[in-house]
């Protein structure tokens, strides 16, 4: 048989993470350390590997309880190999050290099992009720695979040079940051998006770390559901998010 497919064999390495493509990434496993992956990302898998559901403590079912923020994992463990991908996003390596890593958990596709999360808070400027958000701040030492939908853009953040980001383009950021929630906006006007330009909440990073976003918005534009109110505004009827994306990363929460 012949075919340009056998150009995509597997890539020969010997480093524990590896990515075979941008959107597929390789774990090899010894035996001696496990892997926590997003619930469902397996591909395929060679030699003698096991699947289960990761523990959750109380504390962390809690958590996710009140602010729909956690992560569903499966434990890959044994010897062999295992490809992990989920919808075709880009998939992106990043080390974690002492200053830690915050990230939305609909962005995470593997980790290794040795570092630790929690849940933690980002409020708004205003101090509005529901306006904040929740995020999982990722610490210790180790491998994190990132998602992103297409490719992602790192900004460095200085105490000289701040910078914003769109809420729903913001995958991770290190937690050296100071972050805050903010709108220019009132609070008379807190539902309606920022005047007619379509831009809504947005995050300020300040201190000294990066911000890494991605060339996609959480939200459809405003005139996808076909209508008129505040679901037309945030697309949530049958035309946008809610009714287009069932089942893909902005609807695990």
């Amino acid at each position: 048989m012949q075919s340009s497919l056998f150009g995509f064999t597997e890539v020969q390495t010997e480093d524990r993470f590896a990515l075979q493509n941008p959107q597929l990434l390789r774990v090899a496993l010894t035996g001696h350390e496990d892997v926590l992956a997003r619930k469902g990302a397996m591909v395929a898998y060679q030699g003698l590997l096991e699947f289960d559901a990761e523990y959750v403590s109380r504390q962390r079912r809690q958590a996710r309880r009140h602010t729909g923020e956690g992560l569903d994992l499966m434990r890959c463990s044994g010897q062999g190999t295992v490809y992990l991908a989920n919808l075709a996003q880009y998939v992106h390596l990043v080390d974690v050290d002492h200053q830690g890593l915050t990230v939305d958990s609909a962005y995470v596709l593997a980790m290794d099992s040795s570092l630790h999360w929690e849940v933690i808070a980002v409020d708004s400027q205003f101090g509005i009720s529901g306006t904040g958000a929740y995020n999982l701040s990722i610490t210790g030492s180790g491998k994190v695979a990132l998602m992103t939908s297409g490719q992602p853009l790192m900004l460095q953040v200085r105490p000289d040079a701040y910078v914003n980001a769109d809420a729903d383009a913001v995958v991770a950021w290190s937690n050296s940051l100071r972050v805050q929630m903010q709108a220019q906006t009132s609070s008379q006007s807190i539902r309606r998006r920022r005047g007619q330009t379509g831009e809504g909440w947005e995050l300020s990073f300040m201190g000294e770390g990066f911000a890494l976003v991605q060339p996609s918005e959480q939200l459809p534009p405003q005139v996808a559901d076909i209508g008129q109110g505040i679901r037309a505004q945030y697309g949530m009827g049958q035309q946008g998010a809610a009714g287009q994306n069932q089942g893909n990363i902005w609807s695990n929460r």
